[in-house]
C-alpha cells in the first residue's frame, strides 16, 4: 500500500474530515423504510488517534437525530451542529492509541447542499440510492470524510422485503422475517468514505460474464422492463473486464456490480465494486458505452489508487477518460489519438483558465478537466512510447492498489519509465492554464499491446 496520507485538512473542503486520527473499519447496521423515507443507524467505528493526543474529533454527519454516543464504550459530551458532531471524551485519548465510536442515528435522509446542488442519499420514487462524490456521505452516516481515510467496511440494512439492497463489497448474509428482510455486505479493501455505494429498489438480479478460475464475478441488478435493453448496452462489460486486467493488473476488488435505477440520472455514480446508471444509459443501442467503461475503470483509478486530497482529482478523473478511448481502441472504434484531437479541438475552443493539477473547487467537475486529463494521458504516452507507457499504468495501478496518491508522486513515478525527463511535460501539460499542443501520436510497440479488437487477453498481444 502506497504511504502517502495526507496529513493536513483538503483545502477544497476544510471543514469535511479530521486529519487528528483515522478510522480502519465501520460497521453500519441501517433499518430503512422507502415510503417515509426513514432512517436509523448505528455505526461502531474502530480508529486510532494521531501523533498528538485526542482531547476532542469530530465525525461528518447530517442534521439528524441523536440517540447515543459511546467512545470505547463510555458517553462523551458532544454537539452536532452545521455537519460536524464534535465529540469530547471524558479524558483525552492518547497519541497512537486505538478506540472505538459508536454512533446511534435516525431521521430523514436528504441530499446535503454542495456546490453542485443536492448531493448524498437520494429518494427516489419506489426506494433510494447514495450519490456521495466528493462530500456526500455524511448525508446518510458519520463517518471522517476525506478521501485519504480509507476503511474496510460492514453494511447491514434491514428494508422491507419488496426491495433489492445492494452495497459494494460481497454479499455475506440475507435473512428474511416476517415482512423485511436484512443484508449485510462485507466490503474489505480500504474504502473513502465518498466511495461507499448503496441503492436499495425493486431490481431483477442477473449475473454475467463468465467469471471462470480467478475471474471477477459481476452482476447487474436491473428493472425488468429495462433488461432487454441492458443485455445489449453492457455485453461487452465482460470484454472491458478482461482488456482493463490486461492493461491496469488484476482488477483490485472481490467482485463488481452494476445497478440500473428506473429513473435517469445526469451522470453514472461511481461507488467501489459499484456502478449506478440511470435508465437514460440504456438504450438498447450501446448509446452510453463510453460511460460503462468509464466506471469501470475507476475501480482502479479512483477507487483503488485513491488521491490524497481534491486537488489531484485529475488522477481519477483523466485515467477513467483515456480508459474510454483505450477501449474504443482496442474494440474496433477509433484509436485513442482520433479521439484525443477531437478532446483537444473541444478544449482549445474554450477558456484557457484549468490548471489540471490544482483546478479549484469551482472546476473540479468541469468537463475539460476531464477531457483535458485524458490529454494529459495521452501525451504522457505519446513521450514515452507504448511499450514504456503501459507498463509504466500497469505498475502504477499495482504499486499503489489499495493506496493514496498525489500528482508529485505520479510524476516521480512517470519519470522512472522515460528515456528522457518529464518536467517540461508535466509542466505545460498540469500545471500550466494555456493547452499544450496535441502531441504526435506515440510509436506503437511490437507486438501490439494491448491486444487488438477488444479480444480476451492472451489471445495475441504479448505484454510489454
Amino acid at each position: 500500500m502506497s504511504g502517502q496520507r495526507t496529513a493536513a485538512s483538503d483545502p477544497y473542503f476544510p471543514a469535511n474530515g479530521d486529519p487528528r486520527y483515522r478510522v480502519h473499519r465501520y460497521e453500519l447496521a441501517l433499518e430503512y423504510r422507502p415510503g417515509p423515507n426513514r432512517l436509523a443507524g448505528t455505526a461502531r467505528l474502530s480508529a486510532i488517534a494521531g501523533r498528538a493526543p485526542l482531547a476532542e474529533f469530530h465525525l461528518n454527519l447530517a442534521e439528524f437525530k441523536i440517540g447515543r454516543v459511546l467512545v470505547n464504550g463510555r458517553a462523551p459530551q458532544y454537539t452536532l451542529r452545521g455537519g460536524k458532531l464534535r465529540i469530547r471524551p471524558g479524558k483525552p485519548l492518547p497519541a497512537g492509541a486505538a478506540f472505538t465510536v459508536e454512533v446511534h442515528w435516525a431521521g430523514n435522509p436528504k441530499p446535503v447542499r454542495s456546490p453542485w446542488g443536492g448531493i448524498g442519499w437520494e429518494e427516489l420514487t419506489d426506494g433510494a440510492l447514495v450519490a456521495s462524490q466528493p462530500v456526500g456521505a455524511p448525508s446518510w452516516y458519520p463517518c471522517n470524510d476525506r478521501p485519504a481515510d480509507k476503511a474496510s467496511y460492514q453494511i447491514s440494512v434491514n428494508t422491507p422485503s419488496a426491495y433489492t439492497v445492494v452495497a459494494g463489497g460481497r454479499l455475506l448474509t440475507r435473512t428474511t422475517r416476517a415482512s423485511t428482510t436484512t443484508w449485510v455486505y462485507e466490503q474489505s479493501a480500504p474504502t473513502s468514505s465518498y466511495l461507499v455505494g448503496l441503492s436499495i429498489g425493486v431490481y431483477q438480479t442477473v449475473l454475467f460474464g463468465d467469471p471462470g478460475l480467478g475471474g471477477v464475478p459481476q452482476s447487474a441488478h436491473v428493472p425488468v422492463r429495462l433488461l432487454p435493453r441492458f443485455s445489449r448496452d453492457f455485453a461487452r462489460q465482460p470484454a472491458m473486464m478482461r482488456l482493463f486486467e490486461e492493461l491496469f493488473g488484476p482488477y483490485p476488488f472481490g467482485e463488481y456490480a452494476v445497478v440500473v435505477v428506473d429513473e435517469e440520472l445526469d451522470v453514472p455514480v461511481e461507488a467501489q465494486g459499484l456502478s449506478t446508471f440511470g435508465a437514460n444509459h440504456v438504450d438498447g443501442a450501446r448509446g452510453s458505452e463510453r460511460l460503462v467503461a468509464h466506471e469501470l475503470a475507476h475501480q482502479w483509478f479512483g477507487n483503488s489508487v485513491s488521491i490524497g486530497d481534491w486537488r489531484h482529482i485529475w488522477l481519477n478523473e483523466g485515467f477513467a477518460k483515456y480508459a474510454e478511448w483505450l477501449w474504443s481502441e482496442r474494440s474496433g472504434g477509433r484509436t485513442a489519438h482520433e479521439l484525443a484531437a477531437t478532446a483537444h479541438r473541444l478544449v482549445a475552443s474554450q477558456p484557457q483558465d484549468l490548471i489540471l493539477a490544482d483546478p479549484g473547487r469551482k472546476l473540479m467537475f468541469d468537463d475539460r478537466l476531464y477531457q483535458r486529463g485524458g490529454l494529459a494521458v495521452h501525451a504522457i504516452r505519446c513521450a514515452l512510447g507504448d511499450g514504456a507507457f503501459f507498463r509504466m499504468l500497469r505498475d502504477w495501478a499495482t504499486v499503489h492498489r489499495h493506496g493514496v496518491v498525489t500528482t508529485a508522486g505520479f510524476a516521480t513515478h512517470v519519470a522512472r519509465y522515460a528515456a528522457e525527463p518529464v518536467d517540461d511535460l508535466f509542466s505545460a501539460w498540469l500545471y500550466e492554464p494555456s493547452l499544450p499542443p496535441l502531441p504526435s501520436p506515440p510509436a506503437p510497440a511490437r507486438p501490439a499491446y494491448p491486444p487488438a479488437n477488444g479480444e480476451p487477453a492472451g489471445g495475441g498481444g504479448n505484454s510489454a
